[in-house]
């Protein structure tokens, strides 16, 4: 399977990729390598990780303060929606 144009398999060099929220659930990383990758967030639910080369990445915390911003939007919009449809019952 391929995610962020990585190639996710057994022994695969993933070393300093990206995977930040990635579903990985149930992939067999089996001897691969993710030294410096950012697994920020991901799904690793039921991976198979025996003989994988690990190292724990923190998120920069520019990134953080972008996903509070994007998260602040979204929820901006559905107050929006809510607010338009209270609007539209009141009418």
């Amino acid at each position: 399977m391929k995610v962020n144009g990585y190639e996710i398999k057994p022994h695969a060099d993933l070393k300093y990729a990206d995977l930040r929220y990635v579903n990985l659930a149930g992939a067999d990383l089996k001897g691969a390598d993710l030294e410096g990758a950012n697994l920020y967030g991901a799904d690793l639910t039921g991976a198979v990780l025996e003989g994988t080369i690990l190292e724990k990445k923190e998120e920069p915390q520019d990134d953080i303060d972008l996903k509070i911003k994007e998260l602040e939007e979204e929820l901006k919009k559905y107050k929006d929606i809510v607010k338009s449809l209270k609007d539209l019952l009141n009418s």
